[in-house]
């Protein structure tokens, strides 16, 4: 097929202006953010964390301290015969912290954690299938552009067969005025061709509706406005089409080989179930009672400071088979998109076989819609010159006419069904090159 100029600079600007494109284009985007946040999941994080409690009541626990140093204490007196040893109380210590902060830096790492690592590459799994969506999407806007160009087409070409038939009854109008004027002919055919006129004339306006809605859509798909002039590429009228197209690789095969390739990842997911987590762990900070706060010069966090290094180690031991039976299901899903994966390919190497018979027989048909028009338009002349002749009546030069109309109605269908049909083909053999 020889490529339109016209209908190319319709289809890119669709996929320029299409909003839906631009949405698929957010999905991509958004899955790669995803996988730029499965990978962060692998580096250290760092959390600020602090608490400030303040409790009155609950348990207490008394320490004597009064009771073990007060003898010692007086003795020390008597000794020195002075006061230097003052009498203590015993302690009462609640247990529950009282004017209490502890405030820190906790920061932590995974060192060994298959779900991270499954969790990365099911996310860049699905970034290939949003590319893969958004081609699909590309391909499906791509033949919708065009098959409502060539809807419009032929709305165009209808409505000018109507216009030129209201022409000739016109002209048979004018003929007939002569011929009753001279009394070759019944003034009844006057009536006749006013009756004929205005039921041509609704077909004109019912065409140029047809036309109006055509073109609507049209620019519907290319988000501009709907009474928008559309270009009419005439090159279709004698462009030759290939009946065959051979299939390329399509996205939708794309599309289930990722989703075959995720249900295999979560299956091995659903398998690492017995490997251990291991993190590590590190906390600097600072905790203590607010009465130490103010004897520390102000400088609470030094006598108060501490670092706590951690592993953490998570090993399932027993689960009750609920494990096994994740993974007996992960098994399943793999089988399911395997088989679905089979079954598209097939289905796909059938719709372009169907598409290329279709194509075929629609070139058949408008070949054979072709050679009628050339004896529809010798016979309406032959029948037109014996009409004015006074060889002819009315009635057979109408059914004359009607026949080249509805032969030429034909001949435009069957013309843009071909176009239709290779249209099909092409969108089933992913021929249309992406940018």
């Amino acid at each position: 097929m020889a490529q339109s100029e016209v209908l190319n600079q319709y289809v890119q600007e669709g996929l320029q202006n299409s909003q839906t494109l631009k949405q698929q284009r957010f999905q991509l985007q958004k899955a790669i953010w995803a996988l730029d946040e499965a990978k962060s999941l692998f580096k250290p994080s760092v959390n600020f964390n602090t608490t400030v409690s303040s409790a009155l009541g609950g348990r207490t626990i008394d320490i004597p301290v009064g009771d073990l140093v007060n003898p010692v204490y007086a003795t020390l007196n008597r000794l020195t015969n002075s006061n230097a040893f003052p009498q203590i109380s015993n302690v009462s210590e609640q247990l529950i912290p009282k004017d209490f902060y502890d405030m820190r830096f906790k920061t932590s790492m995974p060192l060994i954690n298959a779900e991270l690592k499954y969790n990365q590459s099911i996310k860049k799994e699905l970034i290939g299938l949003q590319q893969s969506e958004t081609n699909v999407y590309k391909r499906e806007l791509v033949k919708d552009i065009k098959i409502a160009y060539f809807n419009y087409l032929k709305a165009t070409e209808a409505l000018s067969i109507y216009e030129n038939a209201l022409r000739l009854l016109r002209e048979s109008e004018r003929v007939n005025q002569a011929l009753i004027q001279n009394g070759m002919a019944n003034p009844t055919v006057s009536i006749r061709t006013k009756n004929e006129i205005s039921s041509i004339e609704s077909e004109v306006e019912a065409a140029k509706g047809t036309q109006k809605n055509a073109a609507a859509y049209f620019n519907f798909l290319l988000n501009r406005e709907f009474t928008q002039e559309i270009k009419v590429d005439s090159s279709f009228k004698n462009v030759v089409i290939p009946t065959k197209i051979d299939l390329a690789h399509r996205e939708e095969i794309d599309k289930l080989e990722t989703n075959l390739s995720i249900n295999k990842q979560i299956l091995k997911l659903s398998q690492s179930y017995n490997q251990p987590k291991i993190g590590a762990s590190l906390d600097l900070g600072s905790q203590g009672r607010f009465a130490q706060i103010a004897s520390a010069d102000k400088n609470f966090i030094s006598p108060n400071a501490f670092f706590l290094v951690g592993v953490s180690i998570d090993l399932p031991v027993y689960s009750s088979g609920r494990n096994q039976l994740k993974v007996k299901q992960a098994e399943m899903d793999v089988a399911t998109a395997d088989t679905q994966l089979q079954q598209v390919k097939n289905q796909l190497d059938l719709q372009n076989t169907l598409a290329q018979n279709a194509l075929t027989a629609a070139k058949e048909i408008h070949q054979s819609k072709a050679n009628q028009i050339s004896s529809a338009q010798r016979y309406y002349r032959d029948m037109m010159r014996r009409y004015k002749e006074g060889n002819l009546s009315f009635i057979e030069l109408l059914d004359a006419q009607t026949q080249l109309t509805r032969t030429q109605l034909q001949q435009v269908i069957a013309q843009y069904d071909v176009w239709l049909k290779w249209v099909e083909l092409e969108r089933s053999a992913a021929a249309f090159e992406l940018k």
